[in-house]
């Protein structure tokens, strides 16, 4: 790609890393009265989506959905075993092994958080064309992140 002279390509608003920082972190800071009320943070509001979606995945499953680390993930699962929303069981077969499993409590939130979605989209002003339009782009970038990481490791 070549860029024009009129702009400068070391320029800070130039490059989407930054981009995709700041408005990680302003998305972030949305979310985070919505969910106070629910006794969520972000990070522990992503591991409850993901139980949600598939209950019974191991801190390792769980870690590779949410793309973190295990001992990034395993402190929220703690917090979210303390608070009653889930439970480790051990996996049959494998004594080292530990099921995540949503407690009734867990279900029971999730009833409650269903208004987040939408309590969101309205914050943020978006219909749900918009949001799928930006969520499918937001994948592709995903995508080609891993891809160019992928070339780089190789």
């Amino acid at each position: 790609m070549i860029v024009p002279e009129t702009r400068d390509p070391l320029s800070l608003d130039e490059q989407i890393c930054f981009a995709v920082s700041v408005a990680a972190r302003a998305v972030v800071g949305c979310y985070r009265d919505v969910l106070a009320p629910l006794g969520l943070t972000h990070p522990q509001y992503l591991v409850m989506l993901a139980l949600w979606e598939r209950d019974g995945l191991t801190l390792r499953a769980l870690s590779d959905r949410l793309r973190l680390e295990p001992a990034t993930v395993s402190p929220l699962v703690k917090r979210l075993e303390r608070s009653g929303f889930v439970r480790r069981d051990r996996r049959d077969g494998d004594e080292r092994a530990f099921a995540l499993t949503v407690t009734e409590e867990g279900w029971a939130l999730r009833q409650r958080a269903l208004s987040v979605p939408q309590t969101m989209l309205e914050r943020f002003d978006l219909d749900l064309d918009r949001l799928d339009q930006l969520n499918d782009w937001l994948h592709q970038l995903i995508d080609r992140a891993d891809r160019a990481q992928e070339r780089i490791v190789s």
